[in-house]
């Protein structure tokens, strides 16, 4: 059985699911995939301490503070290889970045095609059912270019502005309009 709750926040109202014990989703407003590692209904429960946890732990992100990212359980359902790369992305620490090919050159050194492998990585990232916490926004392109964000790139930008990422050396791509 699968419970949900919500919470407001800067950047809309976020969705956030348990087994009862432990994060499984956290999914913002608007958010392609929403919901989508959770397949039975979830039955609305306010009062789990892993949501009391997870809404202290995002207030404290949300007013700029950097809150331990161990202090919230998780345990996203996913394959092996997206639950490897999810791991991973909790290994970046709060504002700073990395990319898709490091990453995939991270989870498989010696890998054959890197780019269709970074691709994978990609969608991992993509279906990333605990964002914030799981930071898959501070993943970019290896260019630079803020690409990939489930919510929107203007979510992204938020989020990585939050954390005080110097965004000078970033880009949007041409058909990206704020």
């Amino acid at each position: 059985m699968f419970y949900k709750t919500m919470h407001p926040s800067p950047i809309g109202t976020l969705t956030l699911a348990s087994d009862g014990e432990v994060l499984v989703g956290l999914w913002m407003e608007g958010q392609k995939y929403h919901g989508d590692t959770i397949y039975n209904d979830m039955i609305i429960k306010d009062d789990l301490l892993v949501f009391d946890d997870t809404k202290k732990w995002l207030d404290k992100y949300f007013a700029g503070v950097r809150p331990n990212q161990s202090d919230i359980r998780v345990a996203p359902i996913g394959s092996e290889f997206r639950r490897k790369i999810w791991e991973y992305l909790c290994e970046i620490p709060y504002g700073t970045l990395s990319t898709y090919g490091e990453i995939a050159k991270k989870i498989a050194p010696g890998a054959g095609n890197a780019q269709t492998y970074s691709r994978a990585v990609g969608g991992a990232i993509g279906h990333n059912p605990i964002s914030i916490i799981i930071p898959c926004h501070r993943v970019v392109g290896s260019d630079g270019c803020l690409t990939g964000f489930s919510a929107g790139l203007h979510v992204k930008i938020k989020l990585l502005e939050l954390e005080g990422v110097d965004m000078s050396g970033l880009s949007t791509p041409k058909s990206y309009n704020r």
